[in-house]
């Protein structure tokens, strides 16, 4: 198995942490995954958010993550202290009493700091018409 491989598994391995710690409501393994700031992208716009609003904030989800599968993972070593991981992610959650099931697109950009892979941007685009007709 060759480098590339085993940053490849570390990485994932990270960003099924990072899911299992939203799905399991435990913010602060959520927090000590993310750079100090970390920057999240998505339909409600760009949040920069500190390890403490980043706790607070996963820790007051209005949500319930249930389920989560990864596809068509891409895996690209940057540098050597930058890694980005990209994959279709398929979410089964509740809100607001309903089950949901919603298809997206996730990237994260991991950064090597102080010993250890953080992640410094993550983005979600949930999946469907790029021009937002329903």
């Amino acid at each position: 198995m060759h480098h590339g491989d085993l940053i490849s598994q570390e990485l994932m391995a990270l960003e099924k942490k990072y899911w299992n710690a939203i799905k399991d409501k435990d913010p602060k393994t959520a927090a000590s995954l993310s750079l100090d700031p970390c920057v999240v992208v998505g339909a409600q716009g760009i949040g920069e958010f500190d390890k403490k609003t980043l706790k607070r904030m996963l820790g007051s989800a209005t949500y319930d993550l249930k389920e989560f599968a990864f596809e068509d993972v891409h895996v690209h070593k940057v540098s050597d202290d930058v890694v980005t991981v990209i994959y279709k992610v398929k979410e089964k959650l509740s809100l607001d009493g309903n089950d949901l099931q919603l298809e997206a697109y996730d990237s994260s950009v991991w950064v090597w700091r102080e010993g250890k892979w953080v992640c410094a941007v993550h983005t979600e685009s949930i999946a469907g018409d790029p021009f937002g007709r329903h």
